[in-house]
């Protein structure tokens, strides 16, 4: 059936019954992407997620999870993987079959390319919330949700139809209940917790920059070592934000924070009083701060630019006056 992926998904990864909670990730999620290229040849690509931290992949050839983090099995001894890992590779090759069994019944047409992602959320108060959704090239499919399966409007019939189909196994919607909330609820917290000391770093750093042009300066505001990627960072006059703040794209450091730029183009008399102010998550409440120090930050630049330039002339009328005293050796 169409969702055995999305519950093996669930499966492969139980966890235990740690109730501690920390300020961090609040979402584990894996993703299947199956691609059918022909009634020969197809794929499957699978991921584990915490927020928007890769922690589990999967080798296709050899049918074996991918751990990418020390503590990506939670509370698994490694008789458990290995029993998962099996359990995983065979549902996922039956996958593969049972839809291109049913690629004429479902009225698909080749190359197509099945999406699915399951997963749950932790609530304030310790409360979880699962989800599973389905797509179908792209386009909303289904979605689980009150334990019943209900159909996506860009689904069409052959979503419809579908739902109509799994509701006559009584025991595929039991397996889906159990997984999404108890399996998926019990790893998220298990994983939380083997995890907590690297996801609970405040290795966060910001820095600033100025870039000047007459009449114009360019604040730079540089924030690099964050997790989870929500961060809130301004450019500000007091308490007021400056509403000509441009903020990049947040962007991931290799090993797992992330990074952001927050820039403000001002004008040179301008500066004095502005302050970028960074908050977030791993902060406990505290925000930083970095006061604009007109003096400080230009004569740095000042620095970074004059004295490699004064070097560099010096060294070359050195080489001149050697290369000019040789040639008039008489």
């Amino acid at each position: 059936m169409l969702l055995l992926p999305l519950l093996l998904s669930a499966v492969l990864f139980p966890g235990g019954d740690n109730e501690h909670a920390f300020q961090g990730p609040t979402s584990f999620h894996l993703i299947q992407i199956s691609s059918f290229a022909n009634s020969t040849w197809a794929q499957n690509q699978g991921s584990g997620w915490l927020d928007d931290l890769q922690i589990h992949g999967w080798d296709s050839d050899s049918g074996t999870a991918i751990f990418l983090k020390p503590w990506s099995k939670g509370n698994l001894s490694d008789e458990e993987v290995t029993e998962l890992e099996e359990l995983f590779r065979v549902y996922l090759i039956g996958f593969i079959r049972e839809v291109q069994d049913r690629v004429s019944e479902f009225q698909m047409e080749y190359p197509f390319e099945i999406q699915g992602i399951a997963g749950c959320e932790l609530h304030s108060g310790g409360t979880t919330v699962s989800f599973l959704r389905g797509a179908l090239g792209g386009l909303d499919f289904l979605s689980i949700k009150n334990e019943s399966c209900a159909p996506a409007p860009e689904g069409g019939s052959r979503a419809q139809k579908f739902c109509t189909l799994i509701s006559q196994y009584q025991g595929i919607a039991d397996i889906i209940r159990k997984l999404l909330l108890e399996t998926c609820p019990r790893y998220l917290l298990g994983v939380l917790d083997a995890g907590k000391a690297e996801l609970q770093r405040q290795g966060n750093e910001a820095r600033g920059l100025a870039v000047q042009w007459p009449g114009h300066l360019l604040l730079v505001c540089h924030v690099s070592g964050f997790y989870p990627k929500p961060v809130w960072v301004m450019w500000m006059r007091g308490e007021q934000e400056q509403p000509g703040t441009q903020q990049g794209d947040v962007l991931p450091n290799a090993d797992g924070t992330w990074y952001l730029r927050v820039t403000l183009d001002v004008a040179a008399g301008e500066a004095a009083g502005l302050a970028c102010r960074v908050r977030h998550s791993s902060l406990g409440g505290q925000d930083i701060i970095l006061y604009w120090g007109r003096s400080t930050s230009i004569g740095l630049i000042v620095l970074a630019i004059i004295v490699p330039s004064l070097i560099l002339l010096i060294c070359f009328t050195l080489w001149f006056w050697r290369r000019w005293s040789y040639l008039n050796i008489p």
